[in-house]
């Protein structure tokens, strides 16, 4: 990008079928990747593959198996959710009527709004706008699904709900899932991938991450003055308020001290541990330049 900014850098993944969660901070590159396989962006060198079709040379060929869910996209607000359907169905190819309306009404029956498909899409909540954009994306059986940051901004329940759709989706396609909500790939990615400033970090299934560092995280509670203290004689992974004092979780192949307890490690220590420990690396490295 203008300014020297390499959003991607070295990335290469394999990703088959079922639930694949790409998780990253915002800024690390998940969008961009995301829209270079979508075939919206053009990549400055390598290639991707998928079922033998070359993504980069042959995009029309993509788009006939691909869905997509983009962090935004636009409605018409004064369009039902069973006439935009419709429209977008047309231009996916779908040209049969009745075809047509039989696989749109499976859709609004999976993305469950059936109650509200005479709806106007201006009048949608968030969490139904994100299931509408399921439908679509959903639309002519696509064998890839992708979606960015579907999540954001969505109450715990429409968060689960969301998250069902997803599971289902994703027993039977390619479904790529882009966020920075750790729990979003903890509760329904059998397969990861964690990047960070555009280089892939972890390639790994949250089970199998998760079971390495057991025995290795401990937590304590201490008040907010002790965890300048803490930072300095630990690897922390991380802290957070709890009920006026620090719930603090660290990172240590050794018992840190009577004052930790050992703790169950969850993929949010993965993420954050791995996070650290790049930028651990590249300011060692940047150190060692300048020196």
């Amino acid at each position: 990008y203008p300014g020297g900014v390499r959003a991607l850098n070295d990335i290469s993944l394999k990703v088959g079928s079922g639930m694949f969660g790409l998780l990253g901070p915002n800024g690390a590159g998940k969008s961009t990747l995301m829209r270079i396989v979508a075939t919206l962006q053009e990549p400055d060198e390598g290639r991707i593959n998928l079922n033998g079709i070359d993504v980069i040379r042959d995009k029309h060929a993509v788009r006939k198996v691909l869905g997509y869910l983009p962090q935004e996209f636009g409605l018409d607000p004064k369009a039902t959710a069973l006439d935009f359907l419709d429209h977008l169905a047309v231009l996916k190819g779908i040209t049969d009527r009745g075809q047509r309306r039989r696989h749109i009404d499976m859709l609004i029956e999976k993305a469950n709004l059936t109650p509200h498909r005479k709806q106007r899409l201006g009048t949608f909540s968030g969490g139904m706008k994100q299931r509408f954009g399921i439908a679509q994306a959903l639309l002519g059986n696509p064998q890839l699904l992708i979606v960015d940051e579907p999540t954001a901004g969505l109450d715990p329940e429409e968060r689960l709900r969301f998250h069902n759709i997803l599971s289902e989706i994703g027993e039977n396609i390619v479904v790529i899932l882009s966020t920075h909500i750790v729990s979003d790939v903890s509760d329904v990615c059998r397969e990861m991938a964690i990047i960070h400033k555009g280089r892939l970090l972890l390639e790994q299934s949250p089970v199998e991450a998760i079971r390495a560092m057991e025995g290795s995280v401990w937590r304590t509670l201490v008040d907010r003055h002790a965890l300048p203290d803490l930072n300095r004689k630990h690897t922390v992974i991380s802290s957070r308020l709890f009920a006026g004092r620090i719930k603090v979780r660290i990172y240590s192949e050794n018992h840190p001290g009577d004052e930790f307890e050992p703790a169950e490690p969850d993929l949010e220590d993965v993420y954050f541990m791995t996070i650290r420990r790049h930028d651990a690396e590249f300011a060692g490295r940047h150190l060692a330049t300048v020196a």
